[in-house]
Order: C-alpha cells, then sequence, then structure tokens
C-alpha cells in the first residue's frame, strides 16, 4: 500500500503565534547576547555579590527568618538557568536566521534584530532604491521565513514543553 504525504508534513508552516513568538525573541536577541557575555565575563563576581548582597537575606517577604546561603544558592542556580535558556534562544535564532534564503531579508533582519537597531536606525542602512515600505515587508517575510524554520527544527515543541 503506498503512503501519500502531504506537503504541508514536509514542510510545515509556523502559525500566527509562532511567528509573533519568533518575532519577541528577535527583539531580545542583542539584550539576551550581552548578558550572556557579562554572565560569562563576570559568574563568580556574579555569585559572590548573591552571597553576600541582601537579595538573598529573604526570598519570600514572608520569611521572618532566612537562610541566607540556601537562598544565595537558588538565586545563583537561577541565574545559571536563565543563561542555559539564553544560550538555547540564541543559538535556535541564529540557526534560523543562517538559513533565510533571500539576501535582503537576511540583511534587514540582521541589522533590525541580530545586531539591535532601530527601525528608524535600520531603514537607513536601505536608503538607496528601497522604500520603508519594502523594508518592512522584508523585515516581516524574514521572520516568516525564521519562524518556519524554527518550527521545522521542532524549537516550539520543545519551548511549549518546557514552560
Amino acid at each position: 500500500m503506498a503512503m501519500a504525504w502531504r506537503q504541508e508534513e514536509l514542510f510545515p508552516v509556523a502559525s500566527e503565534q509562532e511567528i509573533q513568538r519568533t518575532k519577541f525573541l528577535l527583539s531580545k536577541y542583542k539584550e539576551m547576547t550581552l548578558l550572556m557575555q557579562d554572565f560569562e565575563k563576570f559568574e563568580e563576581e556574579l555569585k559572590q555579590t548573591t552571597i553576600n548582597g541582601e537579595v538573598a537575606r529573604r526570598i519570600d517577604q514572608e520569611d521572618l527568618h532566612a537562610d541566607k546561603t540556601a537562598n544565595a544558592t537558588i538565586l545563583i542556580e537561577k541565574q545559571r538557568w536563565v543563561y542555559q535558556r539564553y544560550q538555547f534562544y540564541t543559538q535556535q535564532l541564529l540557526r534560523a536566521f543562517n538559513l533565510i534564503q533571500d539576501e535582503g531579508e537576511r540583511k534587514a533582519i540582521d541589522y533590525r534584530y541580530m545586531q539591535g537597531y532601530s527601525y528608524n536606525e535600520t531603514l537607513l542602512f536601505f536608503r538607496r532604491g528601497l522604500s520603508d515600505s519594502t523594508i518592512r515587508r522584508k523585515i516581516a517575510d524574514g521572520i516568516v521565513s525564521m519562524a518556519n524554520t524554527l518550527k521545522l527544527m521542532g524549537f516550539f515543541d520543545q519551548d511549549n514543553a518546557e514552560f
């Protein structure tokens, strides 16, 4: 018996919610990379600050007596967990970015999100010969392309399963 494959199973299309999630993560990309670099550079200092600081004294404001060392350990683990999540998100976004086939879309996404320029600053890179609406479309199409790639890689299934 022959099995028929439908094209959308081979090339899944991201839903509107997945496209919006991609856009949100892209808008946080530069911030995530900066925070990751800072964490890598100053991890030991962050640990010491957490242990010595008042943040660790009480995680829950209802605690009358708190174990500062235990709370500091919880906060350090939370920082490490956030770092690992950012690392996962940025790696997946970078993979999807590198798979954008249209050069104009890739360039627009690069300036707008990967390098972290504002929309108006991004327009300045394309001033010669392209209208604002064309650049806006290239950004939107690039986001859709990345969302489709993330969907194909199973990113959204994994992202939803973890939260």
